[in-house]
């Protein structure tokens, strides 16, 4: 099973993992929109570089279920 058929596998049997998927998704489309400004204010940048970590911590977690899936089949 290579990593995107572990992903959709969990995205429908597991409600945790789907969740931090949908999450990342949302910090992804946030960051898109802040990328899009030709100019940021501060509070913008400080709300992007909040968005980064979230969505670093969130594909953290969702590579750490993924391994705890493989080691308990």
């Amino acid at each position: 099973m290579d990593e995107k058929e572990l992903k959709e596998l969990l995205i429908k049997e597991n409600p945790e993992f789907r969740r931090a998927h949908n999450d990342h998704q949302d910090c992804e489309r946030a960051l898109e929109a802040i990328r899009g400004k030709t100019h940021l204010s501060a509070a913008e940048a400080d709300e992007e570089r909040e968005l980064k970590k979230k969505k670093l911590a969130l594909k953290d977690r969702m590579y750490r279920l993924m391994s705890d899936y493989l080691r308990s089949r």
